[in-house]
């Protein structure tokens, strides 16, 4: 992305009334790209460089940014870049996950302080809310007091329709269904009186390589993320496009085809689900996958036949999602190890060759950066996303 795109789109104003606006817009800037100074600042945001200087003084007062280093060697005196202050906001981020869930806290600029994790057979309500209270507990217990009054709200990072999520049968069964009566803001206020942020767990790990990844080199983008299922994001004008009911891009269930020419969703073809259920019939504890650190060396023999068929299900879905916006790049991410996201990049990059492509403009395909703690950064990052950035899609939210 072009260092002015942002100032083009969300240019701020100087007009009384709109501070607000024009703080998230400054903080927007230095996020994406890094410490500048007010003068740099005020270029690329359009306000005048008195409004700019205001609310930077503002800012630091604050606590919310901090000083950097003097840059010296230019005529007259070392400007002062302004940057974010790492602690002046934290937030706190939940991934419900189909065997386990995960607990961040984050400082502001992505960088998870704590973390905790738990597995289950199924995330039943009870067992996920039951997580969250004592592991705030514990989290804040390691914080000093300063910090505490930082944390600036919770993101739950969740699939939607959590209640069709399962193959249960009889009593568990029943006890699943339960999530669709769950409010989420109701279970989270019977223990803290923290804001609360919902949002798909796809979404929220596109929202985490947007903010702290690789999002900043594309201006439309969309992102593959693959865990227990298969979910997706869009990145459009610079921001994470939720969609009108919080769902854009949900490929999973997208259309396609299986091996005997049955129409299936992309779920049910390139989802991590299907290697689990090769380890159970071969004989291996599936447990490996959800292991950390992450290794799957000792099992190369299930994941390869895995890659290749994954990789050719994402190369069609990826020509199919161009069809309708023209996306600059497709991002490849997934609860696997570093180098397994590597080789499914570049195997769907082969696929793509071959592909009838008429009529499309082929998009570049990458491997994401942040990896398989994307959607636990992502759903701590919704509370920052929502309070003190810019979100340069809110009209076509409808929000």
């Amino acid at each position: 992305m072009e260092k002015d795109a942002l100032r083009i789109l969300t240019g701020g104003v100087s007009q009384s009334g709109v501070r607000d606006h024009n703080e998230r817009l400054i903080l927007t800037v230095l996020q994406r790209h890094g410490p500048a100074a007010g003068a740099d600042v005020a270029r690329l945001t359009g306000l005048s460089p008195q409004t700019v200087s205001i609310i930077l003084r503002k800012l630091e007062k604050d606590q919310i940014l901090k000083r950097g280093a003097p840059l010296r060697g230019k005529v007259g005196k070392p400007s002062i870049p302004m940057e974010l202050n790492p602690e002046g906001i934290l937030s706190v981020g939940m991934k419900i996950g189909r065997r386990s869930a995960d607990l961040l806290l984050i400082d502001f600029t992505g960088r998870p302080r704590r973390q905790l994790s738990t597995t289950y057979d199924y995330p039943l309500p009870e067992a996920v809310f039951g997580f969250l209270e004592s592991g705030l507990e514990t989290l804040f217990s390691q914080e000093p007091q300063r910090l505490r009054d930082r944390v600036c709200g919770i993101g739950i990072g969740t699939p939607f329709e959590l209640w069709k999520w399962h193959d249960l049968s009889g009593l568990a069964a029943k006890r699943f269904s339960s999530w669709k009566n769950v409010n989420f803001f109701s279970e989270v206020a019977k223990f803290s009186d923290l804001p609360v942020f919902v949002v798909n767990d796809a979404t929220a790990a596109c929202h985490a390589e947007h903010l702290y990844g690789r999002g900043a080199e594309y201006r439309d983008y969309f992102y593959f993320f693959i865990g227990s299922m298969i979910g997706g994001g869009v990145a459009l004008n610079g921001t994470v496009f939720e969609g009108n009911q919080g769902n854009a891009g949900a490929l999973g269930a997208m259309r396609t085809t299986g091996p005997l020419g049955e129409s299936q969703q992309l779920i049910d073809t390139a989802s991590l689900f299907l290697l689990e259920d090769r380890l159970i019939e071969g004989g291996v504890d599936p447990g490996i996958l959800w292991k950390k650190p992450q290794d799957w060396s000792s099992i190369s023999r299930y994941v390869e036949p895995w890659i290749g068929t994954t990789a050719q299900e994402l190369a069609k879905a990826s020509l199919s999602i161009c069809a309708v916006i023209d996306f600059e790049a497709i991002f490849i991410d997934g609860a696997f190890p570093p180098d397994v996201r590597e080789e499914l990049v570049a195997r769907v990059r082969r696929y793509l060759i071959n592909q009838d492509k008429r009529g499309l403009i082929p998009p570049v395909v990458e491997a994401a950066a942040v990896g398989e703690n994307a959607r636990g950064i992502g759903a701590a990052s919704s509370p920052i996303f929502r309070q003190f950035l810019l979100n340069t899609n809110a009209g076509l939210s409808g929000m």
